[in-house]
């Protein structure tokens, strides 16, 4: 049975467990970890604790699993940072390459109330400014930028990695969710996407965190875990 009030520290785990989960990597303390930018013995004691909380479960090989009150409280925290990073960006005219670490400070403190009114004001958007669905379950599947093919067709769906300075980096490269363009190069250093008569250009290492629709569109897999890193570190160069 899970506690009725899980702690900011316990959402933030939530929060990014749950995204492992969207993003298809597997649930393990070990992904946690390099995801979260900190140590092994740290996270072991953070989990151990979402367990006995009954947020989670592990089985014999030590994957995580949410219980079924732990995905719905994960679920809720993601969609409120979501919320509030629209509004934020929306309402308050926050660029949203700022806006992800202040939605981390005031996505515990926020009243249903305040909730509700966030919701009004952002109308009828469906995603975060990073391209993330606010309700959970409404994810895209698309293909990491860095998999297609120069020529094709492509529309950026979302920033897999929300790390601020990766996000800086990526505006001032000129990406942003919903830019459509021509994947026009793309090399062992470097991917080229041309839109609006201009040629954007981020690194190889970037463009494997940028999710997109494409056509023609490579298979799809799995985004190298180790490119989704969600911490400060900078990142790609």
């Amino acid at each position: 049975m899970s506690t009725d009030q899980a702690t900011p520290a316990e959402e933030e785990y939530l929060q990014t467990i749950f995204w492992l989960k969207e993003a298809r990597l597997p649930m393990t303390a070990a992904n946690v970890a390099r995801a979260m930018q900190l140590s092994a013995p740290t996270v072991h004691e953070m989990v151990g604790r979402l367990e006995r909380d009954g947020y989670i479960t592990r089985d014999a090989d030590k994957a995580i699993a949410f219980t079924e009150s732990g995905d719905r409280h994960a679920a809720e925290v993601v969609s409120r940072h979501r919320l509030i990073e629209r509004f934020l960006t929306d309402v308050l005219g926050i660029p949203w390459d700022e806006v992800h670490e202040e939605a981390e400070r005031l996505e515990h403190a926020m009243s249903p109330v305040l909730e509700e009114r966030m919701r009004g004001a952002i109308g009828d958007a469906k995603t975060c400014p990073h391209g993330h669905p606010i309700v959970a379950g409404a994810r895209v599947e698309g293909v990491p930028l860095a998999d297609v093919q120069a020529g094709a067709s492509v529309r950026i769906l979302r920033f897999e990695n929300e790390a601020e300075d990766l996000l800086r980096y990526l505006k001032l490269a000129g990406l942003e969710p919903g830019l459509e363009g021509t994947l026009a190069r793309s090399d062992e250093d470097e991917v080229v996407v041309s839109a609006d008569g201009q040629e954007r250009t981020v690194t190889r290492s970037v463009a494997e965190t940028v999710s997109v629709l494409a056509d023609p569109s490579p298979p799809p897999r799995i985004a190298l875990p180790e490119q989704l890193v969600l911490g400060r570190e900078r990142y790609g160069r």
